[in-house]
């Protein structure tokens, strides 16, 4: 790849801790895998430290081809409750310490709050490297969707003691800062993210795989993409499927993606198409198959998969909250229902499903209204977070809190 340092930029070196990265597929490992390709593509140096997936060794290596990083450095890991297919990151500060000692970088940016995430601030406050932190998980908000409800205040007093340990805390949304400042989290940016409009088109819509789905050509194909998983709320998606199909029932319930009530789902709606987690081409080919998109969570801080419904041409009907407040316009671009409004999520669906004209129109302009929300935009609005005079004069974190009294 050749790199572009542009008039006036200077090569910068910044390390991104996360215990989540391509190629594991969720939110924060997509949103992270665009950040790392933006940054190298402007030349700058981008050193990676997170916990080691499945057939990799502890160690730290240079870079091997790949486009997303110049090193990285692989850590061990235990599983996360309720994700056991990701992993907290294991290590000691001291590591990082000698590791920043010896390439010292200008900027790290701490993507995820776990352990590995703790040890990576200890270490940058120790050396007084300016350190970012993102807000992509509400995992406080999480918990009582797993029965730990009663660590709810917990866990959002630890993630309120974790950020303001950061120089800034970058949100995704306007909501999300507020809701952000509401727990007491200081110093929040707004940092949105992008969609790859050339990747995620109406142009790779697939009759062979509507086909396969059952589905004549004017027959509706109802679409989820995320995590099957309690914190998103798919139990109004299948209440609102069940609505539609009463109009229409030809109509195909697909489910893109994987996740703890797979099971419960496959043996309780054996008519429903369970896809299972898509990538590469797979993954655009489904979105564009689609009709209509449903995005019932109430947890999600962005939500990626509504930009890129978007850009597929898809009729997308989600919450108030996340992304849909940043990027719908309500009957124009799709259709949004109050954050607790259950009801009204469910008629908004059954009116694009009973108007096609209004589904047509709200298409079109979904796919339009994305084309100018590219990631080049989202990746300088980044360097100017990251690597502004304030933060590179900024040589001290906030000042030092001991670990939240709980």
């Amino acid at each position: 790849m050749t790199e572009t340092i542009r008039p006036g930029r200077h090569r910068q070196q910044i390390t991104i801790v996360s215990e989540t990265f391509p190629p594991e597929i969720n939110g924060v490992a997509n949103t992270l895998r665009y950040l790392c390709l933006g940054l190298v593509d402007r030349g700058h140096q981008v050193t990676v430290v997170r916990p080691r997936q499945s057939h990799e060794q502890t160690g730290l290596y240079p870079n091997t081809g790949s486009q997303l990083f110049s090193h990285e450095l692989l850590v061990g890991g235990i599983p996360i409750p309720g994700y056991t297919e990701f992993r907290f990151g294991i290590t000691r500060p001291a590591t990082l310490v000698t590791l920043w000692q010896n390439n010292r970088p200008d900027c790290i940016y701490v993507a995820t709050q776990g352990p590995l995430g703790v040890a990576a601030v200890a270490a940058a406050k120790r050396l007084n490297i300016p350190v970012l932190s993102g807000f992509h998980t509400n995992f406080h908000s999480y918990s009582r969707y797993y029965g730990l409800g009663a660590i709810e205040r917990i866990l959002s007093t630890y993630g309120r003691w974790f950020h303001n340990r950061t120089l800034r805390t970058l949100a995704p949304t306007r909501n999300t800062i507020a809701a952000a400042q509401t727990m007491g989290i200081n110093n929040t940016e707004l940092w949105s993210r992008g969609v790859d409009c050339e990747r995620f088109t109406p142009q790779k819509r697939s009759q062979a795989l509507r086909h396969r789905w059952g589905l004549k050509e004017n027959d509706l194909a109802i679409l989820y993409v995320g995590r099957l998983a309690p914190e998103k709320n798919l139990p109004l998606a299948v209440v609102c499927f069940e609505r539609i199909r009463k109009l229409y029932p030809n109509a195909r319930f697909v489910l893109v993606g994987d996740g703890p009530m797979r099971a419960n789902l496959e043996e309780r709606h054996p008519d429903f198409i369970f896809c299972g987690m898509q990538s590469g081409e797979n993954l655009p080919q489904h979105y564009a198959s689609g009709d209509l998109f449903l995005f019932p969570s109430k947890t999600d801080t962005f939500g990626n998969v509504v930009l890129e419904a978007m850009a597929s041409g898809l009729g997308v009907i989600a919450f108030n909250d996340a992304a849909a407040s940043e990027h719908i316009r309500h009957n124009d671009n799709g259709m949004k229902a109050p954050l607790h409004n259950d009801d009204n999520f469910v008629h908004h669906a059954l009116k694009l499903a009973d108007q096609p004209s209004l589904l047509r129109r709200v298409r079109t302009k979904a796919r339009l209204d994305t084309l100018d929300l590219n990631w080049n935009h989202q990746i300088e609005q980044f360097e100017r977070l990251a690597f502004n005079p304030y933060t590179q004069a900024s040589h001290h974190a906030p000042s030092k809190q001991s670990f939240p009294v709980l």
